[in-house]
């Protein structure tokens, strides 16, 4: 049973040296000083090619927003379109020819983009909407010729045990009717209906063997095995109730934590991944993978405040969704270093206690991991790739590029 990603203390160790001596060549170095190790990021996209068997993996552009990264696992095996996560984004992604199949992850009411959409033939052929209302239909007619323009629906994929729904809460589409009636709407006014997606959050996303807490795991198993169960016989009554209506070209499901479970299902064609490419901590503690740690955030010891204190300039970067230290960055490497409790991660300062922390000097480098993928690239313009023991190349992030989606 995976016990998560490589953290001895010598590995960590080694780590520091190696980011240290990689990044000591570049001028002017702004922080944080954002590293993906391409190593770690290519040994990643094999094991999702592996865990895949043979069903085609779609990128999520929202889990890495640097596009030399999207680029680059797109080259390799295994791996075919983007799920974008902004409207905008998918046609900045057509249009600098990165994607020739970019599908939207969410529903858009940007008017704007959507007439950007509409009106461009190249846009149009290349980038499917998501839709769960009647009403996004109507959206979409109002800013142009929508007749033709590619949609797919987004079906509810939670786990429902009597009044209780555990999952991300996306669609109101749950009951294959639901899914059927839509399906037709989109049918008669005129829309080309492509795909359907199922984003089975609560099993892609849930870390599954987090130690010391032996008896949560096994709850989140088993909500996982049910989730499954129920969601395989749904996927199959739509499948069965659609295909008198239309041949669909794709069914989207999963994410990089339930890769195994999602491509075993007939009826998916493709499966979502992104965060499992730069493995973030909350990616550490699943049963079924061990990813290796590829991105990380450098920010110097600017303090030593005493009482074996060190502390770094700044370093708050809190992922979303529920508060709790799970969120928060790691201090990762060199080992030994922790949050304070009553201080945490701070957008100008974070002091680190632990034993490593009485060996930091001022200057000397701190490497954290980020709690969730993609987030991190918000924080930064560039992004130092390295191979080996070297920085190869630096790149812009969508930030760096002046995007903001």
């Amino acid at each position: 049973m995976p016990a998560g990603p490589a953290s001895s203390d010598a590995a960590r160790h080694h780590l520091a040296r190696r980011l240290g001596r990689a990044v000591a060549g570049l001028e002017d170095p702004t922080t944080p000083m954002v590293v993906v190790d391409l190593d770690a990021f290519d040994a990643n996209a094999a094991d999702l090619v592996r865990r895949a068997a043979g069903k085609s993996i779609r990128v999520a552009s929202k889990s890495l927003r640097v596009p030399a990264l999207v680029q680059r696992v797109l080259a390799g095996p295994g791996f075919s379109g983007v799920l974008a996560y902004t409207l905008r984004e998918a046609l900045w992604l057509v249009d600098q020819d990165i994607s020739d199949d970019v599908v939207m992850g969410y529903p858009t009411v940007d008017r704007g983009a959507l007439r950007t959409l509409l009106a461009d033939k190249k846009a149009r052929s290349l980038v499917t909407l998501m839709v769960d209302s009647p009403a996004h239909l109507s959206l979409v007619e109002a800013c142009g010729d929508a007749k033709g323009a590619r949609v797919a629906i987004d079906v509810d994929a939670g786990l429902r045990m009597g009044r209780s729904h555990v999952g991300p809460k996306r669609s109101p589409l749950h009951d294959s009717s639901q899914v059927v009636a839509l399906a037709r709407e989109v049918l008669d006014r005129g829309f080309t209906l492509v795909g359907v997606m199922t984003y089975e959050g609560q099993v892609a996303g849930v870390p599954d063997d987090v130690p010391n807490q032996r008896a949560r795991s096994l709850v989140v198993r088993k909500l996982k095995a049910a989730s499954v169960s129920q969601l395989g016989e749904r996927r199959r009554q739509i499948d069965r109730d659609l295909r008198p209506l239309v041949e669909l070209e794709v069914w989207n499901a999963g994410g990089s934590g339930s890769v195994e479970t999602t491509v075993a299902d007939p009826v998916v064609t493709e499966v979502a991944a992104g965060s499992g490419l730069l493995a973030p901590g909350l990616f550490d503690h699943y049963q079924s993978f061990e990813p290796r740690p590829a991105a990380f955030f450098g920010i110097p010891v600017v303090r030593r405040p005493g009482g074996g204190l060190a502390t770094v300039a700044g370093g708050g970067f809190v992922a979303s969704g529920p508060t709790g230290k799970d969120r928060s960055p790691i201090p990762w490497a060199p080992p030994d270093l922790h949050l304070l409790g009553l201080e945490g991660a701070g957008e100008v300062q974070t002091p680190l206690t632990g034993p490593g922390a009485r060996m930091l000097q001022i200057g000397d480098w701190v490497w954290f991991r980020h709690a969730k993928s993609g987030e991190l690239a918000e924080h930064t313009n560039v992004v130092h790739l390295l191979a080996g023991e070297a920085i190869v190349e630096t790149v812009p992030s969508y930030r760096g590029l002046g995007l903001a989606w």
